[in-house]
């Protein structure tokens, strides 16, 4: 298990909302169907994905995600980070590819 700022600095992720770091990462998961990873996962897991619209705050909630991550410097709305933020859900921003997100994340030993 690593903090969500142990993933941050270890990845170089770019911080979008204003809020703390402090949640232990209990898993990964890289996924982009909504109604897939709101059956499959579980609280505390670090959610990587390229969507970007309200509805990723809805499912990172119902799980209580530790935080969710958007890979590829793909723009994120403004009225997304608004939510995020209202909501307590840390989203971060990273020019690395979901892939090489999913590789630090197991080489903090999350998942393991």
């Amino acid at each position: 298990m690593a903090s969500v700022k142990d993933f941050c600095e270890k990845a170089e992720l770019k911080q979008l909302t204003n809020l703390e770091e402090t949640a232990e990462i209990t898993d990964g998961y890289i996924c982009d169907l909504l109604s897939w990873v709101m059956a499959r996962g579980t609280e505390g897991m670090a959610w990587i994905t390229v969507q970007t619209h309200l509805n990723v705050l809805a499912v990172a909630c119902l799980h209580d995600f530790s935080c969710v991550v958007i890979p590829e410097n793909i723009q994120v709305p403004e009225e997304t980070v608004k939510k995020a933020q209202e909501e307590g859900i840390p989203l971060y921003s990273s020019p690395k590819t979901a892939y090489v997100l999913g590789g630090i994340l197991h080489e903090l030993g999350v998942g393991s």
